[in-house]
């Protein structure tokens, strides 16, 4: 697939290119949009838009967004797309059936498998880390599931810089595939991590950074401007509300109007085309309920980050900002 109004980036010093932008299924298909139309119309619009990566984990619903992604990807040309998903949280109250040891790393992949509806993705992450296994038990089990065909990447998810390294040392010493894409968080209210300490060790080692939250679950689109609308993301995590509903982080999305208004663009465009301007980032993961939605994300590969406008966003948005997230 080639869209020429999407820009395809690789994927670090990997071969794959996957769409600067690509969707995702956390908290969305099969949970807060079950209507199997809407979940067809939307991947549908973003296969065709140019969209070729899509992300999904086997925790989304536990299991239920894979269903729903992999009813409508089935029905695409599969060599055209970059499938991804994860594992790592529990899926049920087994001892073991949760963390990155080599046997949930095999029997996960199979469930993943069987509910996308493939015989290989081309994205495998482990979802967090895991401090009771060994790095190099969970190496060697993700090395052996690229050796195998049922992977053809394994990456990490909310991995230190630190553990990035122990994890491509691991690799080189047990003669296994080392980990080719990280996914870490980014947005204008969650930077420090990414630049400070993901992005560097990134790029030293040649892996592909794939980012989520670029509108932090709506804050900077200006959804919360007003209050807290029932249903929405941050109404449904109380965890995600304390972190990003602060009175500081609201007083500067309501500047950051101004801003985006004066470029001639929403917020939510300005904040992704942000996502998209900073080095290394191969692909930024959006979410979208509506087509609409998701019609209006794509609009933002159209936006320019000029230097006097990257000034000013880091003035209101320093550098420095998220440094707990």
């Amino acid at each position: 697939m080639f869209n020429q109004d999407m820009p395809y980036r690789p994927m670090g010093r990997s071969g794959l290119k996957l769409s600067a932008l690509g969707l995702g299924g956390w908290t969305t298909y099969g949970a807060s949009v079950k209507d199997e139309d809407t979940v067809e119309s939307i991947i549908r619009h973003a296969y065709q838009a140019g969209i070729n990566f899509f992300d999904i984990s086997d925790i989304y619903e536990k299991g239920e967004a894979e269903k729903a992604m992999g009813r409508v990807l089935g029905t695409l040309p599969r060599h055209e797309l970059v499938i991804s998903t994860k594992c790592f949280w529990p899926m049920s109250d087994d001892v073991n059936d949760t963390g990155l040891s080599r046997k949930h790393i095999f029997e996960s992949i199979e469930k993943s498998l069987r509910r996308i509806g493939t015989d290989y993705v081309d994205l495998y992450f482990c979802h967090r880390p895991d401090p009771t296994t060994p790095i190099e038990e969970t190496v060697g089990a993700m090395s052996d599931l690229v050796r195998q065909g049922k992977v053809l990447y394994w990456g990490t998810s909310e991995h230190s810089g630190a553990q990035l390294k122990a994890a491509a040392a691991a690799a080189r010493e047990g003669h296994a595939c080392a980990p080719r894409v990280e996914q870490p968080q980014l947005s204008l209210v969650a930077r420090h991590r990414f630049h400070t300490d993901v992005q560097p060790a990134a790029e030293e080692l040649g892996m592909g950074l794939v980012t989520w939250s670029p509108l932090a679950s709506g804050l900077l689109s200006g959804k919360y401007d007003d209050g807290l609308p029932e249903g929405a993301r941050l109404w449904r995590s109380e965890n995600l509300r304390n972190t990003y509903l602060t009175a500081d982080n609201r007083q500067r999305v309501r500047q950051f109007k101004a801003l985006a208004d004066e470029a001639g663009v929403s917020r939510a465009q300005l904040a992704l085309a942000w996502c998209l301007a900073q080095k290394g980032v191969s692909s930024v993961i959006t979410g979208a309920t509506r087509l609409e939605q998701l019609q209006h994300n794509l609009g933002a590969l159209k936006v320019a980050i000029t230097p006097e406008l990257n000034r000013r966003l880091d003035e209101l948005f320093p550098p420095g900002l998220g440094r707990k997230l």
